[in-house]
């Protein structure tokens, strides 16, 4: 019985036991039981800093030592409840100092201390002044004056020197003699250079009006804008005098203004000024941002090793200021390419300045991230730069800065001095492969031999003689014309006045060719809808197959005459969107034409279906709407095909298409409207078979006077002693 209550036995004693060690929060089981557990022993730092923990019976609770109080409702509290936090007595006066002192407020305490500026002697409870003149070696520099005041201190500069109103600052020296006028400088610009020197010279004088810097911002960048406005910085010279008259100006204005950060925007410019004041230099990184650059420097930088006091950083923008093409000629070649290089300016011109005089070699260089104004990434034929705006040589400069990155929307610069900055956009000239120019050349020979027998075909075969005949022969005549001044002229970029002609030339006889197409195409539209029109008048032809081009090129010479030629060809230039003066009438007259053939084969197709007995003339309208609509596609095609190649990255895919079909328009237009015509190969074949005939005729006739010659000899006239046949 007892081995059968054993194991009873053990599990009763070990429920009793887990029993006993389930102790409520706040006890912990101690042999034999539960007891009282001590959280401030346990766990020493519950309560916080500034606190102390006192245990209670299965609980404990905080208290705040002197000079702090708790952010829990109750002074005993628990880490739950809050924490303690220090007591501000001076700013909740529940104290009060004697009439020398001042109440300065510590961590859990407070003190009744003398004013800045003043201090107290040992022993001595009252405060005396602090000569800071005498305390202090060097305290206002060389070129002020130190004046010991109660309680402060004032740097008297001397003449020629300022501390821009700031009389505890080290003095710098003033060059009021930046701001003169010269001769060459511009109306707006002089009077601009007179406020400055006014306030320049204010500043040399303790006693003068010292302005507000905002005021003085304000005028700087309302008379830069309205120089910007009517374009008054054309030249290389007077924008030297800009840009140089705004570097200077920032450096009067900056230590002037009153806040940390200003920002002003007109209509063409965007300033941000950043200014720090204090006893000791600034440190860390400013970044300035404009809508179009960032600027990126230390105030280690900004401030330079002889600190005066303040240090500050400004980023100027211009949204238009362009600059004439003199302005490239110092740059030379970025890399060796043969050929000129176009220079462009793809962001705004931006203006860094900095308090730190010391800017021409910087030891940590500047960061400017610019934004592009045309979105465009590098390729062989184009390449970006980072340069500044050199003032002595009146152009922009790359030395000195460098390119970090650059992709399609923007460009970073580093750059070791500071300045007035851009990025620049080198177009290389791409040289044509000797494939293409061969290609061209090779098929603009064949296809000006085949558009002078299409000329000679359509002018004297009397069968084909018609409108459409008409149509073809002066479509013929312009292709000739072009494809002949083309070839002997596309290239004549060295003179300007001869590639201007050539390019209005062409302008003229391609677009011509075109508006001779689309009368192809009205003319197969009355013959086959309107059945009883089928004849065009020949002046209206004329009208609209050189008068509408010829209307076209003067509009666009009147509107755009620098238009017309380019760097590389005598062809309409890419810039302003000029090259649609052609594809836009060109784009018209292809989708006029392509609605003309359609509505042209679908009655052809319904003629067919109804089994039209005369055959005969529907197959030669067909016949001349299947050459027409081959036509428009090869010719149309082809400056399809030029137009993509004609955007800022053209596939070579697209080169050759459009180089091989431009070649050989000529070729095309005798293989559609001669050889596959079934009237003029009889007239070929005729012509042929006579000159054949005549050939014969004239060999038999040449063997019969042979032969009579033989049979009757020479006879000798005796008067004059010739022989005859």
């Amino acid at each position: 019985m007892e081995l059968k209550w054993t194991p009873l036995l053990f599990c009763g004693l070990f429920l009793l036991s887990s029993a006993s060690r389930n102790c409520k929060i706040g006890y912990k089981y101690i042999k034999p039981g539960c007891d009282d557990e001590n959280e401030c022993v346990e766990n020493p730092n519950i309560c916080g800093n500034h606190s102390q923990c006192i245990n209670t019976n299965g609980s404990y609770y905080c208290n705040c030592n002197e000079g702090f109080r708790s952010t829990a409702s109750t002074t005993n509290f628990t880490a739950i409840d809050g924490q303690c936090e220090d007591i501000n007595e001076c700013a909740e006066k529940t104290f009060q100092c004697s009439e020398h002192l001042v109440c300065v407020n510590y961590i859990g305490k407070y003190a009744c201390e003398c004013p800045r500026g003043y201090r107290r002697l040992r022993g001595d409870p009252e405060c005396e002044d602090i000569d800071e003149c005498a305390d202090v070696a060097d305290l206002c520099g060389s070129h002020a004056n130190c004046n010991n005041t109660q309680g402060s201190y004032s740097c008297i500069c001397h003449r020629g020197y300022s501390n821009y109103g700031n009389n505890q600052s080290k003095c710098i020296e003033m060059n009021c003699e930046q701001f003169n006028e010269t001769h060459h400088t511009p109306e707006k610009l002089r009077s601009l250079l007179s406020l400055f020197m006014k306030r320049c010279e204010s500043l040399n004088d303790p006693d003068g009006d010292h302005r507000l810097g905002e005021e003085l911002l304000e005028n700087l960048f309302t008379s830069a804008d309205e120089m910007l406005s009517e374009g008054n910085l054309a030249d290389s010279e007077t924008l030297s005098q800009f840009l140089g008259m705004v570097e200077n100006s920032m450096h009067l204005i900056g230590p002037q203004l009153k806040e940390p950060v200003t920002r002003l925007e007109t209509h063409n410019t965007h300033a941000v000024v950043a200014v720090m004041r204090g006893e000791t230099p600034p440190i860390g990184s400013v970044i300035l941002s404009t809508d179009s650059a960032h600027f990126n420097t230390s105030w280690e930088t900004a401030a330079g090793k002889s600190y005066p006091g303040f240090a500050f950083a400004a980023l100027v923008s211009y949204k238009d200021l362009n600059t004439s093409r003199d302005s490239f000629s110092g740059l030379g070649r970025i890399s060796q390419v043969e050929g000129n290089i176009t220079y462009q300016l793809n962001s705004r011109v931006v203006t860094a300045v900095v308090s730190n005089p010391e800017t021409k070699h910087l030891s940590d260089p500047v960061t400017l991230v610019f934004k592009h104004v045309q979105e465009r990434a590098e390729s062989k034929g184009m390449y970006y730069s980072c340069v500044y705006w050199n003032e002595t040589q009146g152009a922009w400069s790359g030395r000195g800065c460098v390119r970090a990155w650059s992709n399609s929307t923007h460009t970073v610069c580093s750059c070791s001095h500071l300045s007035s900055f851009a990025v620049l956009m080198a177009l290389y000239p791409i040289k044509d492969t000797f494939a293409l120019v061969l290609i061209t050349r090779v098929g603009l020979v064949l296809s000006l031999i085949c558009l002078l027998l299409c000329i000679l075909t359509f002018r004297f075969c009397r069968s084909i003689q018609g409108t459409r005949n008409s149509i073809h022969l002066h479509l013929s005549v312009c292709l000739f014309i072009a494809d002949l001044v083309f070839l002997c002229g596309i290239s004549s970029t060295y003179n300007k006045g001869a590639c201007t002609f050539v390019a209005g030339l062409l302008h003229f006889f391609f677009l011509a060719a075109f508006c001779w197409m689309l009368l192809e195409g009205v003319q197969l539209y009355r013959m086959v809808v309107l059945v009883f029109q089928t004849t065009l008048k020949h002046l209206y032809m004329y009208a609209v197959g050189y008068g509408a081009p010829l209307i076209i090129v003067i509009i666009s010479t009147i509107a755009y005459p620098q238009g017309y030629g380019t760097d590389r060809h005598c062809w309409l230039s890419l810039d302003g969107n000029f090259i649609w003066s052609f594809f836009a009438p060109v784009c018209i007259i292809i989708i006029i034409n392509s609605f003309f053939f359609i509505i042209t084969v679908w009655k052809l197709a319904e003629k067919f279906s109804s089994l039209n007995p005369d055959l005969s003339k529907l197959r030669t309208i067909r016949g001349f709407t299947v050459t027409a609509v081959a036509q428009l596609c090869v010719l149309g095609g082809m400056w399809v095909f030029g137009c993509f190649l004609f955007q800022e990255e053209g596939t070579q895919v697209m080169l050759y298409l459009f180089t091989i079909l431009n070649s050989l328009q000529g070729a095309l237009m005798f293989i559609l409207h001669c050889l596959l015509s079934k009237t003029v190969r009889e007239e070929y074949c005729k012509l042929i078979g006579r000159v054949y005939t005549q050939k014969e005729k004239r060999y038999s006739e040449f063997s019969t006077n042979q032969s009579s010659n033989t049979q009757h000899p020479l006879q000798s006239d005796q008067s004059t002693r010739e022989s005859k046949i």
